[in-house]
């Protein structure tokens, strides 16, 4: 599999680091506290933000704008511009505040495919919607393992659109000097693996760390082509797979 492409984008959150679950908090926080202060009409639709399954389906993978927009949608709200960037904000500020009270940790078995990978000569880049991913990459000790980095500071300068579409991935790509279609993606979310699989990618390997009951079958419908519960399932006897 991995042996033969020619450079592997990862995503960040959740892939590199364990920080999906720090924004998974910071946006149940968030969300949490505006459906108290502007609850729906339906009363099916006041419950909580679920941090795995809301946090999958509607904002994992994706900028804070879009990740906003589309939970409070999925919550039978309009939400206008102005609300939606009121409560990324203060999405942000819950974030920003344990990130760095807390700082996160990069997961073992990445940093393991990750070390294989630069044995294999094959290059690596880092990939995120969010702007702190070169920060948490960076905190977790692990920056200089990645030859490139395109993070969502980048992603807005360039006017790269969010996932499921691939730009963010494509640029990514571009930058290691390889095409997608010898290129491979690594993604936990579901916007994530439909945009390398929209983006033509040679191989788009889900990750799942959630244990749901169909978490890995939704990430093969929405693009990947194998999913594994840890990256190192992909290393052999310090060789990539």
């Amino acid at each position: 599999m991995l042996r033969d492409v020619r450079a592997v984008v990862f995503d960040t959150d959740g892939v590199i680091t364990d920080s999906a679950r720090v924004h998974a908090a910071a946006w149940k926080t968030a969300f949490d506290a505006f459906l108290r202060a502007h609850p729906p009409r339906d009363p099916a639709l006041r419950r909580p933000f679920d941090v795995r399954d809301d946090y999958l389906r509607h904002v994992d993978g994706k900028s804070r704008l879009d990740g906003a927009a589309a939970f409070l949608r999925a919550r039978g709200i309009d939400p206008s511009e102005e609300t939606v960037r009121a409560v990324a904000a203060d999405k942000e500020r819950l974030f920003t505040r344990r990130l760095r009270a807390h700082g996160v940790d990069a997961y073992p078995g990445t940093v393991r495919l990750v070390h294989a990978l630069r044995r294999a000569g094959i290059p690596r880049a880092a990939a995120s919607a969010s702007r702190h991913a070169g920060e948490l990459l960076d905190r977790a000790g692990i920056l200089d393992l990645f030859d490139v980095l395109v993070d969502g500071s980048e992603a807005a300068r360039l006017g790269l659109p969010g996932k499921p579409r691939p730009d963010l991935f494509l640029e990514a790509a571009r930058r290691l000097g390889v095409p997608a279609a010898r290129a491979a993606v690594v993604e936990d979310a579901l916007a994530g693996v439909e945009a390398g699989r929209r983006g033509g990618f040679a191989l788009v390997i889900g990750v799942d760390r959630t244990d749901g009951p169909d978490t890995e079958q939704r990430l093969l419908r929405h693009g990947a082509d194998i999913v594994v519960s840890d990256l190192a399932e992909l290393v052999v006897r310090g060789e990539p797979k």
